[in-house]
């Protein structure tokens, strides 16, 4: 009797305990490495790097809607290097705008279209601000290279064409997995950002190395075009003064910062989508696509807010908008 008691409540235990199994495997199903953009609905947790990825773009989005804003507002900023850096600063509002969106769709609206239009919309806007610092850098190269002829119509269009280049690849780039380059048909071909596959993400590791290269090797030639035109001041002045090294030394330290800053931000994420794999835990996947974001969040104050004339816009804008602001509240209700 004592047996029979015993076995039934070991059978009924058993039980309980398979059945306490299937609901924590059913709660908390096995996740591999790949980082899904807006693919699964709303629980109860929200996922922390998700969040810094949101407060990442929110960021981007401010601080380049509001050099857009100058640019477009201001009719002395319509030189080559301006038109430039609004395409720079427009590429990266579009990016910060898209990791916002990313994060709202992936925990209220479940479809996989919206995936697909969110990843593209992301890899368009990301390839067009990579880009569009080589377009920078190599609009900077011609600038010392062709000193006299630069300030002309015919560089107006290397620029347009440039532009065009830069946002037709880009949006190519984006466009390919709407249509049909990614990876929800074959989950196996899967890479650590899904719906990507792996030859997709290798694609665009590989475009990133090649402009890295590319604006390696331009900033090395423009040191040396910086460095040759001080040294052909201070034989023209029979001496090499202090104002003439420091110029040097800043000119030189402010390249090693711009191409420095693009490297740290970018490198880990390229590399790991090179060797990565979607077994690997998505920590490393978040670890290093966040840094990238840093780097569009950093590009407003490197090539817009340390220029004298957009902090002059800047400075007539909020000066403006706080007198107009101060002189409409000291109307007596009559007045208004």
């Amino acid at each position: 009797m004592n047996d029979t008691l015993l076995g039934n409540d070991t059978s009924a235990s058993a039980a309980v305990a398979a059945e306490s199994l299937a609901w924590m495997e059913a709660d908390f199903p096995e996740r591999n490495g790949s980082l899904e953009l807006s693919t699964s609905p709303l629980d109860f947790q929200i996922n922390p790097w998700d969040i810094m990825l949101c407060m990442s773009g929110t960021v981007i989005a401010c601080e380049n809607a509001i050099v857009v804003a100058i640019i477009c507002y201001t009719p002395t900023l319509r030189t080559p290097m301006f038109v430039l850096i609004g395409s720079l600063a427009t590429a990266d509002l579009l990016a910060g705008m898209g990791l916002i969106l990313n994060f709202v769709f992936q925990y209220v609206i479940s479809s996989e279209t919206i995936n697909l239009i969110t990843v593209g919309f992301l890899v368009a806007s990301f390839t067009a601000s990579i880009s569009s610092l080589l377009a920078i850098t190599v609009d900077r190269y011609f600038s010392l290279y062709n000193a006299l002829t630069y300030f002309s119509e015919k560089t107006l269009h290397y620029v347009h064409l440039m532009l065009v280049g830069t946002w037709g690849v880009s949006l190519f780039l984006g466009l390919l997995p709407v249509l049909g380059w990614n990876c929800l048909d074959d989950p196996s071909s899967c890479s650590i950002v899904r719906p990507l596959t792996r030859s997709n993400v290798m694609l665009l590791a590989v475009s990133f190395f090649v402009i890295f290269i590319l604006m390696l090797t331009l900033y090395f030639k423009i040191c040396k075009i910086v460095c040759h035109h001080a040294h052909q001041i201070a034989l023209q002045q029979h001496f090499f003064t202090t104002s003439h090294y420091m110029a040097t030394k800043k000119g030189v330290s402010t390249l090693a910062i711009i191409l420095g800053t693009f490297g740290a931000s970018w490198l880990p994420f390229a590399i790991y989508c090179l060797v990565g794999e979607r077994e690997y835990p998505s920590v490393y996947t978040y670890a290093t696509l966040l840094p990238a974001t840093y780097n569009s969040m950093i590009n407003p104050i490197i090539y817009a807010y340390r220029n004298a004339e957009i902090q002059r816009s800047l400075y007539v804008l909020f000066c403006g908008c706080f007198q107009t602001n101060v002189a409409y509240r000291s109307r007596s209700p009559s007045e208004v």
